[in-house]
């Protein structure tokens, strides 16, 4: 999948003062999950940063950051920043 639109590249400790109240659809890459499951093991086993690409509320953006766990509803990103999985539209290693 390719994201059509040029995202705003931001530092992930920026990711705090986003925000995720409005309710949109993202269309996400088919196999997200399996993304997220590589980019953790990437993050864990040898400190891999990825590229995550994601929505919110005003509009696409990218962090490229390593990604230490992950949920149903979020993963955490290094530095303990919490970003909801619904909002990724895909991530690049």
């Amino acid at each position: 999948m390719q994201t059509s639109l040029k995202p705003e590249l931001i530092e992930k400790e920026l990711i705090s003062t986003l925000t995720f109240e409005k309710s949109s659809e993202v269309k996400q890459h088919p196999n997200l999950m399996g993304q997220i499951s590589n980019a953790t093991r990437l993050g864990n086993a040898y400190h891999t940063k990825v590229s995550i690409y994601f929505n919110d509320d005003l509009g696409l953006k990218r962090v490229d950051t390593t990604i230490w766990a992950f949920g149903a509803k979020y993963i955490c990103l290094k530095g303990g920043v919490w970003l909801p999985i619904s909002r990724i539209v895909e991530i690049k290693s």
